[in-house]
């Protein structure tokens, strides 16, 4: 569904990504992995089109995605939730949502639907956003991402700051948008626990690269956790 090969970006003068490759096939769970600073929030934003890709190419359904920008990717099927989750704190739960299905999203049906998977959302709707817990704006976010119809979702760090008993919860409800919706989904988490719960295959990353990739049941090996994710 998704190839990126050999792509280069840079915060300005810095390089962040020198030469990544990846793959991931419709409907897979992939995890990136790694410590603080070597990339992985510049790639998912390289993949999503916020950061420019200087080098190399990014393919989406054997389709040259590499010089579009982030808006015309999101109407070809990416979605992102980015790390801190970014909802409207102003703006209802109800209003958040809708602004997911801007330029067009899913089908008339799809906030129903967002409505079953996430019941929490459900009995919140007239709640502004800035008065829910950290948890419930993570799922907001990622309700709010899926109005738009994705067929893949870039997922940053989604269980950072949250309490355990949601993490649970998030865990079972991407596991469910995974099978119900037929979701592709690229996740960077350092939560080895949740990393190894969900996904199907994972790729390490170490300045700015991917060094390996390995069976989600890896993931606990001494050796990875100390190589990238040790302090």
């Amino acid at each position: 569904m998704l190839e990126a090969d050999g792509i280069h970006a840079a915060y300005g003068q810095v390089p962040v990504l020198n030469g990544v490759s990846l793959r991931v096939a419709f409907r897979e769970r992939v995890v990136i992995i790694g410590r603080n600073g070597v990339g992985k929030t510049a790639l998912l934003r390289t993949l999503m089109g916020f950061l420019r890709c200087r080098r190399g190419r990014i393919r989406l359904m054997d389709r040259d995605i590499t010089p579009l920008p982030a808006y015309a990717r999101a109407r070809l099927g990416i979605g992102y939730v980015p790390q801190g989750r970014e909802i409207f704190p102003g703006l209802t739960v109800r209003e958040n949502l809708k602004m997911g299905a801007v330029g067009g999203g899913g089908p008339p049906s799809r906030f129903d639907e967002l409505l079953e998977i996430f019941p929490r959302l459900g009995e919140r709707l007239e709640q502004r956003g800035g008065s829910l817990s950290g948890g419930e704006q993570q799922i907001l976010a990622i309700a709010r991402a899926l109005m738009g119809d994705p067929k893949l979702l870039l997922l940053d760090e989604p269980t950072e700051g949250i309490q355990p008993s949601i993490v649970d919860e998030i865990l079972n409800q991407l596991l469910g948008i995974n099978t119900r919706l037929g979701v592709t989904m690229i996740l960077v988490e350092q939560n080895l626990e949740f990393a190894c719960e969900f996904a199907q295959r994972a790729y390490t990353m170490l300045k700015g690269q991917i060094t390996e990739e390995l069976e989600p049941e890896s993931l606990n090996d001494p050796r990875i956790i100390a190589e990238y994710l040790g302090v």
